[in-house]
């Protein structure tokens, strides 16, 4: 798998103008910027796609969330109460932490953890999951492709959790199991304002997008007329957000 040959096939798919996907990795390495982020870190991700690496650890992560569900710590005493009382995403805190053992989150084994735009590795290796920032258009393209392969009902997926339980959480847990899930998130309320309206986030873990990059020319994604529509749609509205 070549980074550059994904590149020019998403570009060709999606437009030359569509925002290209984020990767996710951990090392014990600091690569990119460790300021410390109150609250969500996904504030930061603004910065990754204009093409910064992000480097976060346990000290730089500002959410006892965010901590929690990227690995680096067990569940912190205040997150139930704080999920079900404060922001009612569950009805009581006893349901937190049973939606929090029932997953079964891996504790992360390396000091960071980054996000960087794909451009910005040179190889796949080491890396947990692609994650995009898709519009509805978008998204209905990554949907069409990741179903290509796949006749389970599992083949996307769209589970309960934060922002970061849906991308980096769901991503390792389905590379531990060498799955073939792929998920849509942002669709926790405290995430959402980071970002624009129209966008959710589309996840590949690893041990999946190792099969779809194979697949990615055979699918409706080149070729068709359908898709050929929804393209021209998406280069146009990209175009009117640049000017």
């Amino acid at each position: 798998m070549e980074i550059r040959t994904f590149i020019e096939n998403y570009r060709e798919a999606f437009g030359g103008k569509a925002i290209l996907p984020l990767v996710f990795w951990f090392s014990d390495n600091q690569i990119g910027r460790t300021e410390k982020i109150g609250g969500c870190f996904f504030k930061g991700i603004k910065t990754v796609c204009e093409g910064e690496i992000l480097s976060l650890s346990t000290e730089t992560i500002g959410c006892g969330g965010g901590k929690l569900y990227t690995g680096f710590t067990g569940m912190p005493e205040h997150v139930p109460g704080f999920v079900s009382l404060k922001e009612k995403y569950k009805k009581t805190p006893e349901m937190v932490s049973a939606f929090v053992d029932g997953l079964g989150i891996p504790r992360a084994e390396k000091k960071y953890l980054h996000f960087a735009r794909i451009d910005k590795r040179e190889s796949f290796e080491g890396i947990e999951g692609i994650f995009f920032l898709a519009t509805p258009d978008i998204l209905s393209g990554l949907v069409t492709w990741a179903c290509f392969d796949n006749n389970r009902e599992d083949a996307v997926m769209a589970p309960f959790g934060s922002g970061c339980c849906s991308v980096v959480t769901q991503a390792v847990l389905e590379n531990r199991r060498s799955g073939n899930r792929t998920f849509i998130g942002f669709f926790d309320p405290s995430v959402r304002p980071w970002f624009d309206p129209e966008i959710l986030s589309f996840t590949i873990p690893m041990s999946r997008f190792q099969e779809m990059y194979h697949t990615m020319r055979e699918s409706c994604l080149f070729g068709t007329h359908a898709w050929s529509k929804i393209k021209e749609r998406i280069e146009k509205q990209m175009s009117q957000d640049s000017e």
